[in-house]
């Protein structure tokens, strides 16, 4: 066998072995991102699960029932994008993704009085007023810069808003801004 024989034989019996790993790979269900409990719809999801739902045992989350997003029920919200100015470097950055109204709804919250509690992956958890979170045009963002964003970042989920567009929020320091807006977000709480 020559060498032409051999790299054409190699890549058939990789394209052989990797078209089946693809479609096994498109039909498994996709990690769930975000989970919102307290006051919504019926939910997609069962009670907190004391020995599979680790990360939220050890941060004293109790629920019995949930809604769950993977990044397809993300993304097939309408995004929006956002600009502004982040304190990690000083620049404008753009951050694109679903209102965080829309994502609440999706969820079956009705609600316009209360407050939620975001909580980030590391255990940060601000609470916000419902109210906050609509007029200052809250977004889970999904992407920063045109990349969607990485667990060990800024992601995979970001509530934040355009903190450049408010001025009572714009006048404070640049690190004072985003005490709001948990990154590496996963789990919301509506109160």
């Amino acid at each position: 066998m020559d060498k032409r024989e051999f790299l054409a034989a190699s890549a058939l019996g990789a394209a052989a072995f990797a078209a089946p790993a693809r479609a096994a790979a498109q039909t498994l269900p996709s990690p769930t991102l975000l989970t919102i409990t307290g006051a919504i719809g019926r939910g997609n999801r069962g009670p907190l699960d004391p020995a599979l739902d680790q990360l939220m045992k050890k941060q004293g989350l109790r629920f019995d029932k949930g809604h769950t997003f993977d990044f397809a029920a993300l993304a097939a919200l309408p995004a929006v994008t956002i600009r502004p100015t982040l304190e990690y470097d000083g620049k404008p950055h753009s951050l694109r993704g679903p209102l965080l109204e829309n994502v609440l709804k999706a969820a079956g919250v009705r609600r316009e009085q209360g407050s939620l509690v975001m909580r980030a992956i590391d255990g940060y958890a601000p609470e916000i007023k419902l109210a906050d979170a609509h007029n200052f045009r809250f977004i889970v963002a999904t992407h920063l810069d045109g990349k969607p964003m990485p667990v060990g970042g800024l992601g995979p989920l970001w509530a934040v808003f355009d903190a450049d567009r408010f001025p009572g929020v714009a006048s404070q320091p640049l690190n004072a801004r985003f005490g709001n807006c948990p990154w590496g977000l996963y789990h919301i709480e509506v109160q």
